[in-house]
């Protein structure tokens, strides 16, 4: 089983329009809410394709409730850790070429109480899992090592422990040892505190993260597809996808699909890549139960062309 938390779940609403003209009163074309938040979406995601997944997250006000019919009207197993104040409801703009405008709310501000009900949830339920994933933003107020001191918890169960964080939360957590951290381009330079232009900037920096604790270190590159840096060295891989909605959610999906075919080596990042391209073809946040993953369309580079520019720089 894959134990999920997610510190600051949301509700995401969608809605799709011909063209998003700033300053204008536009109509949309479609809408659909979604449960969501990174954590959530992984446990979605696995839970969709037959893998065991449990989500521990805090649940309070009108949106927690509607937050909880949403998932169990998923199917998702979860633990909803009581808090008093209101979950978020996070807006997506979706355009027809796949641009998307997202607005997130901060969230609530969970209590020291609160913060540590939600890690002593997930450490009961740890007990029985082969993975402990904390993902996603903070609440306001929470302290950067929180997902430290989750790991630190977590460490008292058989399970390996994931991270998918950004800013100081990532760079907090790395003396921790997490047995995986998933972070993207940005964020990858961000925690490194050095440019990732290059996939040879994109391994150094992955490198660097490593040597301060973190024991793997799956990078998504969007468009260059992910990079896998572990005790057996680098794997860069790429997918093709003939049509991008959505790129929301494709790095919830990644993480899932590398958890799902076991959280290491080349084939789990075949995995990883595979569920990605299907994420991005389709639009909102989760990776839906009919998606199927393309490994097929997923090529692996032992050898890293360390030259090759980023498209995003």
């Amino acid at each position: 089983m894959i134990v999920t938390v997610t510190p600051n779940p949301s509700v995401d609403r969608t809605l799709t329009v011909r063209r998003l003209d700033h300053g204008a009163v536009m109509r949309a074309t479609s809408s659909w809410s979604e449960p969501s938040g990174k954590g959530v979406n992984v446990s979605l995601a696995l839970s969709g394709h037959g893998y065991a997944s449990r989500a521990v997250l805090p649940i309070g006000g009108v949106e927690g409730a509607r937050l909880e019919t949403m998932l169990r009207a998923a199917g998702l197993d979860y633990v909803a850790v009581p808090i008093d104040g209101d979950i978020r409801s996070n807006v997506s703009v979706l355009e027809p070429d796949g641009t998307v405008t997202k607005v997130n709310e901060p969230g609530p501000e969970l209590s020291d109480a609160e913060l540590k009900a939600l890690i002593d949830a997930v450490v009961t339920i740890g007990e029985r899992a082969e993975w402990i994933v904390g993902c996603g933003s903070l609440p306001v107020g929470a302290p950067a090592g929180f997902y430290a001191e989750l790991v630190g918890a977590a460490r008292r169960t058989p399970a390996r422990i994931a991270v998918d964080g950004s800013g100081p939360p990532l760079a907090a957590v790395l003396a921790a040892g997490p047995d995986l951290i998933k972070p993207n381009a940005h964020e990858l330079a961000e925690a490194a505190d050095r440019p990732v232009e290059t996939l040879g900037d994109a391994l150094a920096a992955a490198h660097d993260l490593r040597e301060r604790g973190a024991r793997s270190v799956l990078a998504s590159l969007g468009a260059d597809g992910a990079v896998l840096v572990d005790e057996d060295g680098a794997v860069h891989g790429e997918a093709y996808v003939p049509e991008t909605r959505s790129t929301v959610g494709a790095g919830d999906a990644l993480l899932a699909g590398f958890l799902a075919a076991g959280g290491k080596g080349p084939e789990a990042l075949r995995s990883a890549l595979g569920w990605s391209a299907a994420a991005v073809r389709q639009p909102g946040t989760v990776l839906r139960a009919d998606d199927e993953d393309r490994t097929g369309d997923v090529t692996l580079h032992d050898r890293v062309d360390t030259r090759r520019r980023l498209r995003h720089s």
